[in-house]
């Protein structure tokens, strides 16, 4: 394991770029039509941008293009100024460690605590000890509301929970990007509110750019400074929050509406 370092530079004079990630000519397919079929996206730095789109559309593909996991067919993914697929694989490596990710369900290991689960990240990615890692750890439960549930395993507490334990281990190594794949997913509308109001009162207290991918309009409205709307592969909205809402483009007015008139049909 090794010592986390300071993070290096972003641009050539040191100043952080406006962009933490900017897409372009994004193409992806598995063998038929375009998943990912040219898309262009700039994340704005130290703000939440929410990616909504129907079920199916391609928005956790596009997720795992930002984080590295899956290299495109065309087309380039910026972090902080480099490419993802244009360093060397160490490199990418590192870039990586700057990533927070919320999965959908939690992505908890069912044989750790939520403690142990939190401290996962830090003890696999640096040498700090137990006594730092256990005020970072806590830190992070506290903030979302478990630090008296440290003991449970994941299959003993509710779905709300788990989503909030993934949250504070997504944060544990202070990422510059915290991704949310469908976090409202599998829960109440009470309690989807309350997560999302959660991501907001976070984001206010550490920054950073939050991205959040989701099919679900009370959270957008809840939580995003942004709002990219991905169809078809393709990007037809992009911009602050409020425009997305007060669009005349037909497919984001019914879709933001959730109206059954429109060019979206159960297809």
């Amino acid at each position: 394991m090794t010592a986390l370092t300071e993070r290096p530079a972003d641009t050539a004079d040191g100043a952080r770029p406006p962009h933490a990630i900017r897409i372009r000519g994004l193409r992806k397919s598995f063998g038929g039509p375009n998943i990912m079929d040219g898309v262009d996206l700039d994340f704005v730095d130290n703000a939440i941008t929410t990616v909504l789109g129907p079920s199916g559309t391609g928005k956790s593909v596009l997720l795992k293009h930002i984080v590295g996991l899956l290299e495109p067919d065309e087309g380039s993914v910026e972090v902080f100024g480099r490419d993802l697929w244009a360093v060397p694989a160490a490199e990418r490596y590192e870039l990586r460690k700057r990533f927070g990710v919320l999965f959908q369900d939690g992505a908890l290991f069912g044989s750790m605590n939520l403690y142990d689960n939190t401290a996962f990240p830090l003890r696999k990615h640096t040498d700090k000890p137990e006594s730092e890692i256990r005020r970072i750890v806590m830190e992070r439960l506290s903030e979302v509301g478990l630090e008296g549930a440290i003991a449970k395993a994941p299959n003993e507490i509710s779905g709300g929970m788990r989503k909030r334990a993934g949250f504070a281990r997504a944060l544990v190594m202070r990422p510059d990007v915290v991704l949310f794949d469908e976090p409202d997913s599998g829960l109440d509308p009470v309690r989807t509110k309350l997560l999302s109001q959660l991501i907001s009162e976070v984001h206010r207290e550490h920054g950073g750019t939050y991205i959040v991918i989701t099919h679900d309009i009370p959270t957008a409205r809840t939580v995003s400074d942004y709002i990219a709307v991905l169809w078809k592969g393709r990007i037809i909205h992009y911009g602050p929050a409020q425009e997305a809402f007060e669009s005349d483009d037909p497919f984001v007015r019914q879709f933001l509406s959730g109206a059954a008139d429109g060019p979206l049909g159960m297809d």
